[in-house]
């Protein structure tokens, strides 16, 4: 049987956030409790975004809380940054190109959103394929007024699998997402193809991430079948919500670590409030993440959202 291997992969956009240490919290229990391998990757595609600053201040966060990984990070080099990474993206880029899979994408968004309507409560967008048969003479003519971004084809087919904690996803590529973009008009990869070309390249054998992104999961089912990659198994965890329904986010600013880390002076209450609210301990009472490994089982964590309760917002 292969060993356990998981990642935390954080985009260091801003500062780590309750949510995210969640996040991370419960892949490094998933692997640990098993005595699994644990990596450390930085998504910063859009360097722009991302200064390094950001994505050090991640790391000391991450080893503040007690977290450790096994390889990648700043300590890894340069490879465990997807900036660094386009090589390998290039690369998978080409073998879809070569299945006839790629096509160029001159739509701007406004287009987008003028010509389709949403068709899911969040509102997202199914492609309609309006450049999926242009002619080589109309490429051209819309290459001199901007430069495309280049989408996959998607058969009309449905995709199927079985998330560790949410249980059974179904989803027509078609109808349900369409032609999906893998890389941007200024030449930035998709987080689709990438986190798809570096999960298999890294070993990954297990993904843990928030249930927002459970949608995604089948386009990279079909990238990893396109480019001959074994898929890793899905667990997407519950998001962590305000009282009143919202979500936590980076750009709320929302409970991040710098305001955690000097309110409560270490971690363990913390990972106490976590583990109470995400079902792993009947408390909140201070815990270490090693106390919790001993302990951690999937069943425990619950499908739906958790809203963190009142007196744990105001004490944080």
């Amino acid at each position: 049987m292969q060993p356990v291997c998981g990642r935390f992969a954080p985009t260091p956009s801003g500062r780590i956030h309750l949510g995210n240490i969640l996040c991370a919290m419960l892949s490094w229990l998933s692997v640990r409790s098993v005595g699994g391998r644990y990596l450390l990757r930085i998504e910063d595609l859009d360097a722009m975004r991302c200064p390094r600053s950001l994505a050090d201040l991640i790391e000391d966060d991450l080893h503040w809380f007690g977290i450790d990984w096994d390889d990648g990070g700043s300590a890894g080099g340069e490879q465990w940054y997807q900036s660094n990474r386009f090589d390998l993206y290039d690369t998978c880029y080409q073998q879809l190109q070569e299945q006839d899979l790629l096509y160029p994408c001159f739509c701007s968004r406004a287009e987008l959103h003028a010509a389709q309507a949403p068709h899911r409560s969040d509102g997202t967008y199914v492609y309609a394929g309006t450049c999926r048969s242009l002619t080589p003479e109309q490429i051209a003519e819309k290459r001199k007024r901007r430069p495309p971004a280049t989408r996959v084809r998607v058969p009309d087919r449905v995709v199927s699998f079985v998330d560790g904690c949410q249980g059974r996803y179904t989803e027509n590529l078609a109808q349900d997402c369409g032609d999906f973009i893998i890389r941007r008009s200024d030449g930035v990869y998709g987080y689709q193809l990438a986190v798809v070309a570096d999960d298999a390249a890294m070993g990954v054998t297990e993904v843990v991430r928030g249930r927002d992104l459970l949608e995604s999961t089948p386009r990279q089912l079909y990238l990893y079948e396109k480019l001959g990659l074994q898929a890793p198994v899905f667990y997407h965890i519950p998001l962590l919500t305000a009282p009143d329904g919202r979500r936590l986010s980076k750009r709320d600013g929302d409970l991040d670590l710098g305001v955690l880390r000097e309110k409560f002076g270490r971690p363990e209450p913390i990972i106490g409030m976590l583990a109470a609210a995400i079902g792993l301990r009947p408390t909140a009472q201070p815990v270490t993440l090693q106390e919790l490994a001993a302990e951690f089982s999937w069943d425990k964590v619950p499908k739906e959202d958790v809203a963190l309760p009142e007196e744990i917002l105001r004490k944080a």
